[in-house]
């Protein structure tokens, strides 16, 4: 069965341009003028990817984004922005837009980035089909990782993660202890070049402490290591 994607932009020439290009590539592509009709099809049918622009008739991309997501919609979103505005693209990516891209970009930049979310999701199912054992999980005080599952307990809580929050937590992990520069983790995360955004590793940074760190201010899990980057480690006892 071919993958689904949304794709959400009231300019029709760019909405026919996607579908075009994602339909040669094997996507099956449904498509909304508006931000409202968009979250409806979002709500109502089962997809894999959505395209979803920034600048939108009656509900914007930021507002569409932050609504799927307070309903616990885990579908991953690439936004589109007409904006060269790092304020747009940071706001989006905190209220759980996994990607960005900024117009204007070429159909095939546009598939390639799809393909690379899609893959990443495609290799987590592929481990759960194939895990006979899911009860595996990465312990770090606190915290139970499950790679197969897509799951992070903290106290025994279920959290709410984006799949990139997910995926940068899980890699984190992974190297407990280990100094992890802002590029390594683009590449590891992202999976392509970024034309070295580092702040896109920021931005989730911080998310992930709001819902792991009693302190943010003075986090327990994730170290800042100033001039390098980032590394995750037990948290002491006080």
């Amino acid at each position: 069965m071919n993958k689904k994607v949304l794709v959400v932009d009231d300019e029709q020439s760019i909405v026919t341009l996607l579908q075009y290009n994602l339909q040669q590539a094997g996507y099956d592509v449904l498509t909304a003028a508006d931000g409202e009709e968009g979250k409806n099809i979002a709500l109502t049918e089962k997809l894999d990817l959505i395209v979803l622009d920034l600048m939108l008739p009656k509900l914007d991309g930021i507002e569409v984004c932050k609504q799927l997501r307070q309903k616990k919609l885990m579908t991953p979103i690439l936004m589109l922005t007409a904006k060269d505005d790092e304020f747009d693209k940071v706001l989006g990516l905190e209220l759980g837009a996994d990607d960005y891209m900024t117009k204007p970009f070429s159909p095939r930049e546009v598939v390639a980035r799809v393909k690379a979310i899609l893959r990443r999701t495609q290799i987590q199912y592929d481990e759960e089909a194939s895990q006979e054992d899911d009860t595996e999980y990465i312990k770090i005080v606190g915290l139970k990782i499950y790679p197969d599952r897509y799951e992070v307990y903290f106290e025994e809580e279920l959290l709410e993660l984006t799949p990139k929050e997910f995926e940068l937590l899980l890699y984190l992990a992974k190297n407990k202890g280990r100094v992890l520069t802002r590029d390594q983790l683009l590449s590891a995360v992202w999976n392509y070049d970024f034309a070295g955004d580092t702040r896109i590793v920021d931005v989730h940074i911080s998310h992930l402490r709001d819902k792991i760190e009693q302190n943010t201010k003075k986090p327990a899990y994730i170290k800042t290591i100033r001039g390098l980057g980032y590394k995750l480690e037990e948290p002491k006892p006080e």
